[in-house]
């Protein structure tokens, strides 16, 4: 065992990039009520006094884009007044169209309901799994979101005064080998107006959010603890730094404790495997360490353009795998359909639910479908018939 230190983030929901990533979901969302079929690639800044929203949006009735933005800007905190909102937005080339549409493999003659559509683009995703807290995420980060979520309570609830939109937090933790030992810094930014002390902030922060997000993994005397270490932090927000949708991929996944294949989630219809198969491959990391077959466990998967089958999978249980990661990648395909359209329906992602993934992270909620374990017992029954298979030969 070997002393090392993790560290991850999180945000506020008035956090500028987030703010865009709410904006792009939202319109998604409002997108799928009207139209589940709905093709969304959807762009947003925010810079002071100004919201912009480009993209590529089909869908078969009127979105009031202007009306969802200034909907977000009021419900995170910020006066809509105060912004201008541009829109340039068209529909999906024709050309994606007719690949996502018709699948290469329908188009080379195999007739598959599942078949029919293809991936709305190419890359690798990954999906990430490991048994340190019960969430199966990395404690780091679920510590984060916490914290950013109990701060957006408090304001928005008034239990803490004098405190406004932006802000973030991050926890590094002491680690023994993969067993978490102590949380060894804390450090969280407010932004709060000009006659709220440093003293009442700090005050305020400590007895309303951190004592109560650490009960179940206390701070002790050495811990390090900043709060606003830059001093004062009234100008935030999009005055302040310039927010765009899709720049906080390590806070939306696992924190930079896992690999990412540099897709953006945030705004996309699931066509666009960014996200579907992000989705999925977290579907399938959790399944497995549920199941028992490995503590820690990461899975990718990759896709071409137009194409239903993905093109590459594979599965890295890290050493912790009660099977090789060989056995274990041959249990996946054999357990889970992979195509983009058994993806969307197995996980409902006709649905409109992603502006609720936009803030704290898009697996740290046992509400979302991609979260269930419902087929850890599939997984370990295919595990089983592999390993009698292997016996017989």
């Amino acid at each position: 065992m070997s002393k090392n230190y993790k560290t991850a983030e999180s945000v506020c929901k008035g956090h500028p990039d987030k703010l865009c990533d709410l904006i792009a979901d939202s319109i998604l969302d409002a997108c799928l009520r009207k139209d589940k079929a709905s093709r969304v690639a959807c762009e947003v800044m925010a810079t002071k006094g100004k919201i912009i929203v480009a993209g590529e949006i089909t869908c078969s009735e009127k979105i009031n884009i202007r009306l969802i933005v200034k909907n977000v800007l009021r419900k995170v905190g910020y006066n809509p007044r105060k912004f201008r909102v541009s829109v340039f937005v068209h529909h999906q080339s024709v050309d994606i169209a007719s690949g996502v549409d018709t699948a290469l493999e329908v188009r080379n003659g195999i007739i598959d309901p599942y078949g029919s559509i293809g991936a709305g683009d190419q890359g690798t995703v990954y999906g990430y799994a490991t048994n340190e807290t019960r969430e199966k995420l990395p404690l780091p980060l679920l510590l984060s979101h916490r914290i950013v979520k109990r701060i957006d309570e408090c304001r928005e609830g008034k239990i803490i005064k004098g405190i406004l939109p932006d802000g973030k937090a991050q926890v590094t933790i002491e680690y023994n080998g993969d067993k978490p030992i102590c949380i060894k810094t804390v450090v969280v930014s407010v932004q709060h107006y000009k006659d709220k002390t440093m003293e009442k902030l700090e005050s305020d922060i400590l007895n309303n959010v951190l004592w109560q997000c650490f009960e179940d993994f206390p701070l002790d005397d050495d811990t390090e603890i900043l709060i606003n270490p830059s001093g004062r932090f009234v100008e935030g927000g999009p005055a302040a730094d310039t927010g765009l949708t899709g720049r906080k991929i390590m806070v939306d996944t696992y924190g930079g404790l896992a690999s990412h294949g540099g897709g953006a989630l945030c705004g996309k219809d699931p066509t666009k495997v960014d996200r579907s198969g992000a989705y999925m491959a977290r579907y399938i990391a959790k399944n497995i360490v549920w199941s028992g077959l490995a503590d820690k466990c990461e899975v990718a998967l990759s896709y071409a353009i137009g194409k239903a089958n993905p093109v590459a999978v594979s599965v890295n249980s890290f050493g912790t795998g009660i099977i090789s990661d060989e056995h274990l990648c041959e249990v996946v395909l054999e357990t889970f359909n992979l195509r983009p359209a058994a993806i969307i329906e197995k996980l409902r992602l006709r649905n409109a639910i992603y502006s609720d993934t936009a803030t704290y992270g898009h697996f740290n909620s046992c509400l979302f479908p991609w979260e269930n374990v419902d087929f850890n017992l599939n997984l370990r029954k295919a595990a089983e018939r592999y390993e009698d298979r292997k016996i017989e030969d």
